[in-house]
């Protein structure tokens, strides 16, 4: 029993600052909404259109501006007060939630009513993420960062335990257009977190003044430092090429297995328990580093493939699980890397890449797996993200090893050395 509460304190020990508890309540309450929307909208364009196609152009509407404006968001994040950015876009993503339900609700909705308010919602989210990212690292001082990076992405996960199971009993009980209702009052809990943190506790640095060429200088700074470097070209491919589940779960659950919104429920709702254990171990690490997120890569690779073999719901679930907890761990000990190899003042354009690369390859990765699952079917496009999972996680391991043998030993790598300074 000692052992489990000292494995439990160290596991949450973020929690001892009342500001990341604060965030993280609102938080939790809003994730919960957001993939109530997810997975109505992904049902309701089904409903509309029974398109692999659709499906997959709605999500990449809705991350399309990741990709435009997600360098010069992560610019803006370093520039400003990163909590009052927040109050903006969130607000923003409450009314187009309540617009979209509005729609639903009264029986107004087109598919290009579906694709602008994604787009809409997408252009928020790619000011908003940046700073919600980095934010996290101005709530807790640096030995409880990688702790509360980490805490997280359990959050998020976790939220997709809950998530999925509510939006089924709502769109069973009450319809899919009370979900994005739902999901617009979910926005009021983080605004009401934001508004209750302390400023005075934040650990913030000076805010980076305006100048020409911030943009390509974020650019540059990650491609001159090793670490950077191979965790944001890993995560090019593995983003745009691994995670698109949000496209293939659902037409895993209704094309090759004949189910419904019930089927998909629970192969997601199994999905994410297996995201929130992967996500919770990787708390515990005190450091992160680039061989961990290869071996998470590799990991998720050979469990993809699993979830493609699978001939049942009960199976495909289970697998789904194990691709949860190394796709989780896999993001987890990128973005935590990622935050503590960059130094402050480029934070915000070093997660702004990354939003880039994890969400803004979506408009590519989307449409594009559903395509091969329309033409080809379900299981070889996951086929294909779990080769490029695969493929990246053994080569960024190889490469890992060919520097350990160039270097010696002794030697301290630029991250450290920048780490340190």
């Amino acid at each position: 029993m000692t052992r489990l509460r000292l494995a439990t304190r160290e596991t949450f020990r973020s929690f001892d600052v009342r500001n990341f508890r604060v965030f993280f309540v609102g938080q939790a309450v809003s994730q919960i909404g957001t993939w109530l929307q997810f997975i109505a909208q992904a049902l309701l364009v089904l409903q509309l259109t029974d398109s692999g196609v659709a499906l997959g152009l709605v999500t990449a509407f809705q991350f399309l501006p990741v990709l435009v404006f997600g360098a010069w968001a992560g610019v803006i994040a370093d520039r400003v007060d990163k909590r009052r950015l927040m109050f903006v876009t969130q607000t923003a993503m409450m009314g187009f939630a309540l617009l979209l339900g509005v729609f639903v609700l009264s029986g107004h909705i087109t598919v290009a009513w579906v694709y602008l308010l994604a787009g809409l919602t997408g252009t928020a989210n790619a000011f908003d993420n940046p700073a919600r990212r980095v934010i996290i690292t101005e709530l807790v001082e640096e030995a409880r960062m990688a702790n509360a990076v980490s805490l997280n992405s359990a959050l998020i996960t976790g939220s997709r335990v809950v998530g999925p199971a509510l939006a089924a009993w709502l769109i069973h009980g009450v319809g899919i257009g009370w979900c994005f209702v739902a999901n617009a009052g979910s926005f009021v809990a983080v605004l009401v977190a934001l508004w209750m943190i302390d400023p005075s506790q934040l650990y913030t640095s000076d805010p980076v003044p305006k100048r020409k060429g911030q943009i390509a200088e974020g650019f540059r700074y990650v491609w001159a430092n090793d670490e950077l470097r191979l965790a944001i070209v890993v995560m090019a491919v593995v983003a745009t090429l691994s995670f698109n589940w949000q496209v293939l779960l659902p037409l895993l659950a209704e094309h090759d297995f004949h189910g419904d919104e019930n089927t998909y429920a629970v192969i997601t709702t199994v999905f994410s328990i297996g995201s929130l254990v992967g996500s919770l171990w990787i708390a515990r690490r005190e450091t992160m580093d680039n061989r961990l997120l290869a071996r998470a890569a590799a990991g998720l690779g050979v469990a993809s493939f699993l979830v493609a073999l699978s001939p049942s719901v009960l199976l495909a679930a289970l697998t789904g699980a194990l691709a949860g907890a190394t796709g989780i761990a896999y993001l987890s000990a990128t973005m935590t890397a990622l935050q503590l190899h960059a130094t402050p003042a480029m934070r915000g354009r070093v997660m702004a890449l990354y939003s880039i690369l994890f969400l803004g390859s979506t408009p590519i990765g989307g449409p594009l797996a559903g395509w091969l699952a329309q033409t080809a079917g379900t299981r070889w496009s996951i086929a294909l993200g779990a080769a490029a999972a695969l493929v990246s996680g053994v080569a960024a391991l190889v490469v890992l090893r060919r520097q350990a043998t160039a270097e010696p030993a002794f030697a301290p790598t630029p991250a450290v050395v920048e780490a340190a300074a």
